[in-house]
């Protein structure tokens, strides 16, 4: 890549902070478009969740098609237009998501409305596929995982004001509850206005900005080999596509759909990367393995982020944790997706340019700071937060790891694997409150996962990075796969033993960790060691 690491690029990385904030803001608008969705339309909980599905889906799709048009185009897109203008095409495209979906609530179609939701996320694939490199690139690429910590702690920002901003927009008021009834669809038509309206201004904002101009200037090999591994995970992600229309199917039919397209999606990954191994020539960015290995990684992580969440209500709803009622699930729902700004926050420290004891300090203080935020947000909403104080336990041992971890991918990697694992397993022997804290506390564990895997997933790429990055986003695609899993054997084996899903998960973090690094030393690349790094031309 064509950058200088001597520089200070403090300036770059706020702007691009921003794109990372709407990212959240308008992700989050999600948690009260559902609900919404499903008594307005009168939908199952299975149709409501179409739009998650359908919101994960989008991010593989706008992927999958950046990487057939540069194959097409014999060049790499990406590279050629750059990082600056891919995310202010982006930004457009979710602006025109936008204004369909203005369209699509006045005419009265759910199809409609997931069609819309589809283009906004598109708009986000090709931003995320410009700006996680481009964050990387801000800098040295041993400090790269730091500064995603960063724009990952902004991002958390919007996904915590987003629900509070759209509720007062639809409802009057900050209120989690929803009646269909009280609510006229010219109130999301003003919403969405505003929402495109702030795509359109922030792709203003970024092409009069002063961003350098991070990318590759040499030309992509042919790489052709990539193109059936694709195709079959796109085979697979139509298979579960396909369940969802199956409405009145059986259990066993929806099983086999998704299982089998799980099967198919892991599988045509790992004969890659075999195959690869033996001839790497014409497999482009595939032929490195630490970028396989990343792929596999990228989709269980944000398939286990989502849903340890997504079906934490339908635990919390039994008796052995409480029997709540839908009105007492959400602060616990809030304090996940909190967990994940606590840890991103932390991990941004290493981010800036600070003395040691600073850092410390930080380190320290940081996320009970952003606990604090967490507390402060649900006591405006009216909740006892005095039963979250036990959850400083949690955040004591975070921060304990991330010393043991000094902001080392690999280490932090490993380490967070190992104490997910212990998390997920803590909840698994036991019930009640210590149970739901233990679950919860996975979002620690994530927070800081997506950097790592990214960081050492891209390592030593070269002119491939655009290309790899393209592959890593596809893979966002494990948010609308796995928690159908977890939700499938919720179904047959109760929802409590279901969460071994997530616990695999993290199990297969801590083995990426530990088998990427081997294979980058392999290639004279050790990102927890060395200061500078090889572009691996």
């Amino acid at each position: 890549m064509k950058q200088n690491n001597t520089k200070n690029y403090t300036s770059a990385l706020l702007t691009l902070a921003t794109v990372f904030f709407f990212w959240g803001f308008s992700a989050a608008s999600n948690g009260v478009f559902i609900p919404f969705c499903k008594s307005h339309f009168s939908l199952t909980q299975f149709e409501a969740q179409l739009i998650d599905f359908t919101f994960y889906g989008g991010y593989f799709i706008g992927s999958f098609i950046l990487y057939f048009a540069s194959q097409a185009k014999r060049m790499d897109i990406l590279n050629h237009i750059g990082y600056k203008s891919g995310i202010v095409i982006g930004l457009l495209i979710s602006a025109v998501g936008a204004l369909c979906m203005v369209a699509a609530l006045n005419s009265g179609s759910f199809g409609f409305i997931l069609s819309a939701d589809f283009v906004i996320a598109l708009g986000f694939s090709l931003q995320q596929t410009a700006a996680n490199p481009f964050v990387i690139a801000l800098g040295t690429p041993e400090t790269g995982a730091n500064r995603l910590n960063f724009t990952g702690g902004v991002n958390n920002i919007g996904g915590i004001l987003g629900p509070f901003v759209v509720s007062v927009v639809l409802f009057g008021s900050a209120a989690v509850a929803i009646d269909a009834n009280s609510v006229k669809l010219s109130s999301m038509d003003n919403l969405y206005y505003i929402v495109a309206g702030l795509f359109v201004a922030l792709a203003l904002f970024f092409w009069l900005s002063n961003l350098p101009k991070v990318t590759s200037d040499e030309k992509i090999e042919s790489a052709t080999k990539p193109n059936t591994p694709l195709i079959v995970i796109f085979v697979g992600f139509c298979m579960v596509l396909a369940v969802t229309q199956l409405s009145n199917a059986t259990g066993l039919s929806k099983s086999f759909f998704v299982y089998t397209a799980l099967a198919i999606i892991v599988g045509a990954l790992v004969v890659s990367l075999i195959s690869a191994k033996k001839k790497p020539d014409g497999w482009g960015a595939m032929q490195y393995p630490q970028l396989v290995l990343g792929m596999i990684a990228i989709f269980t992580y944000v398939g286990t982020e989502v849903t340890i969440q997504s079906n934490l209500g339908a635990l919390l709803k039994t008796s052995a944790f409480g029997s709540f009622a839908d009105s007492g699930i959400s602060p616990y729902i809030s304090l996940y997706w909190g967990s994940l700004m606590i840890g991103r926050w932390a991990g941004a420290i290493g981010a800036f340019n600070l003395s040691k004891t600073l850092k410390n300090v930080l380190t320290c203080v940081v996320p009970f700071v952003a606990f604090a935020l967490v507390l402060l947000v649900n006591y405006f909403s009216r909740v006892a937060i005095s039963d979250f104080y036990i959850y400083s336990i949690s955040i004591v041992i975070l921060i304990a790891f991330f010393f043991i971890g000094q902001q080392k991918p690999v280490r932090t990697l490993t380490i967070f694997g190992i104490l997910g694992v212990a998390f997920m397993l803590t909840g698994l022997l036991t019930t009640g409150k210590l149970a739901t804290f233990a679950f919860i506390s996975g979002g620690l564990c994530c927070s800081i996962m997506w950097p790592s895997i990214f960081a050492l997933a891209i390592a030593g790429l070269g002119k491939y990075t655009s290309q790899g990055s393209a592959f890593l986003i596809m893979m966002i695609l494990g948010g609308g796969i796995i928690p159908p899993v977890q939700g499938i054997l919720a179904d047959t084996n109760g929802i409590h033993l279901s969460y071994i899903v997530p616990l695999l998960g993290f199990a297969y973090m801590a083995y990426f960790a530990w088998k990427v690094s081997l294979e980058l030393r392999k290639q004279g690349i050790d990102l927890d060691h060395t200061t500078a790094i090889a572009g691996g031309h």
